[in-house]
């Protein structure tokens, strides 16, 4: 009989003060926390990334990443997110309160809104397009200087004016955001959308810039998440991709062999994976461990129980990470949670 072959996986979750607050003694990451090794890495995003992927040259960008996944065309040139987004004014300044994603732009808005923004951008020299309707782009010279901008998430409820490049070389982006601004609060879309009681794109966020990197590597067999980053990421690196869709409940009943063909079944195979070891399930989007109890990460942590897994990471937004392996179970006599 064939040895069975090792199992790691890697899950991103919320910052561990949020997680470790929601934690009680019967869900089985109670236990596993208390049994696991701790350290404390870099937090953020693109720490984390960089933990898992290896990319060169060193950096993130973001833009040309997505681009190449939603057009393939990304090679070769320059890019920068100009995302759709909405800002609220308040008192002294303006807000950033949805961007990309959230402000859920079907295609035929995202085209009517891009129809007059293209001459603008195209005659400064940075032609405008959207493959995705929540992911907008700008084509960069070869020569283009650019300030620094932002990751939409450094900004939400902040003061939008404290994230807006600065000195001479902010001056001709923070013109192009205000022309760009006043043309889509005139839109007929957002009068549109506002009847219908979402949120106007009334403004850009540029962020994310740079071109396709030579190398993408990553010691993952493969990802599970909606983050379109990661699924760029994961093709760049050649490396399989599902969507994060939790697996089937298994009946109370089912006996070890069913629960390892079902775990099979359910998450590997929406991977195509075959000889997975290490798989990565991004649940940092989540607001809860409710929340990531109904993506099937109550499900995994059992699956530890079972022993249908070898290995558990938790890595964490701010940079806590929890490392339990099969010899940890040994540790029954701990059972206060780590810090």
């Amino acid at each position: 009989m064939a040895a069975r072959r090792a199992r790691t996986w890697v899950v991103w979750l919320p910052a561990w003060s949020t997680i470790r607050r929601q934690l009680n003694p019967q869900h089985g990451l109670h236990r596993l926390a208390c049994q696991a090794d701790l350290t404390q890495s870099e937090a953020g995003t693109q720490a984390r990334i960089a933990r898992h992927f290896d990319i060169l040259p060193r950096g993130l960008p973001v833009a040309a990443l997505t681009r190449q996944r939603d057009a393939g065309d990304a090679l070769g040139q320059g890019w920068l997110r100009a995302d759709p987004a909405h800002v609220r004014p308040d008192m002294a300044s303006a807000r950033l309160v949805a961007c990309g994603d959230e402000m859920h732009v079907s295609a035929a808005e995202a085209e009517a809104l891009l129809k007059p923004l293209k001459p603008v951008f195209g005659d400064a020299g940075f032609p405008i397009s959207a493959p995705s309707p929540s992911r907008w782009y700008l084509s960069l010279p070869r020569d283009a200087q650019l300030p620094r901008f932002s990751e939409p998430a450094q900004v939400y409820g902040d003061d939008l004016l404290a994230h807006l490049p600065d000195a001479a070389i902010g001056a001709r982006w923070r013109a192009l955001l205000n022309e760009a601004q006043v043309i889509l609060h005139n839109h007929p879309v957002n009068a549109q959308r506002q009847r219908t009681g979402k949120l106007s794109v009334n403004s850009l966020w540029f962020w994310g810039a740079g071109r396709l990197p030579d190398h993408v590597r990553s010691v993952l067999d493969g990802v599970i998440s909606p983050d379109p980053l990661l699924a760029a990421l994961a093709k760049q690196a050649e490396i399989s991709f599902g969507t994060n869709a939790a697996p089937q409940p298994l009946p109370a009943t089912a006996g070890l062999a069913s629960m390892e063909a079902a775990w099979d079944q359910d998450w590997l195979a929406r991977l195509g994976i075959e000889t997975s070891t290490r798989v990565l399930l991004d649940l940092g989007h989540v607001q809860s461990l409710a929340e990531a109890d109904a993506h099937g990460f109550n499900d995994l942590v059992h699956g530890l129980g079972a022993k249908r897994l070898d290995a558990l990471l938790i890595d964490t937004a701010d940079g806590v990470q929890l490392h339990w392996r099969n010899p940890h179970r040994w540790r029954f006599w701990r059972s206060r949670l780590p810090a």
